[in-house]
């Protein structure tokens, strides 16, 4: 509990120091969160954001732990009916990263900077988070399901601890 409370006043307080979108001018680009992630990370997976985890399992190291430059896949829920994929950009504690994501919330079309997730799962596997939000600067009340990170690596070209099994399991 003491750590879930330590992440949320950290998380907080770093929410303050996240880079919102600019002012939307008329030219410019409408990003979509795959469009960007594939970019800005350089893994090159296609489809809706739900599928990439699918995608991942056999061909990348996937696993339950923030790596700086590794994709976030969020599983699809209630309006998030895709899901969602985001870039790692920073790694603050062992439960609050920073991310870099395209078409979120108060954000449509538009690309975030550095922007607050915190993890609230139970087993600090990052299976559930919370993300900031702009528009209350604040996080947000809802916890978002995770399938895990996807890291840019092949699979074949590391054994580390955090490879996982084709179910997604370590």
């Amino acid at each position: 509990m003491t750590k879930r409370i330590t992440a949320a006043v950290v998380a907080a307080s770093l929410g303050f120091f996240a880079l919102g979108a600019a002012p939307a001018k008329a030219d410019d680009p409408y990003w979509q969160c795959v469009t960007f992630a594939r970019m800005f990370s350089g893994i090159n997976i296609f489809g809706d954001a739900w599928t990439w985890w699918s995608q991942a399992v056999n061909s990348l190291r996937t696993g339950h732990a923030p790596e700086t430059g590794s994709v976030l896949v969020f599983r699809p829920e209630g309006r998030m009916s895709r899901g969602h994929v985001a870039v790692v950009s920073d790694i603050l504690t062992d439960r609050v990263i920073r991310v870099t994501h395209a078409n979120w919330g108060g954000s449509r079309g538009k690309v975030e900077e550095n922007v607050t997730v915190v993890d609230v799962s139970g087993d600090g596997d990052w299976s559930q988070v919370k993300v900031w939000y702009n528009p209350i600067s604040d996080l947000g009340s809802t916890v978002y399901p995770t399938y895990g990170f996807i890291y840019k690596n092949a699979r074949d070209a590391f054994s580390g601890a955090r490879e996982t099994g084709a179910s997604g399991q370590p």
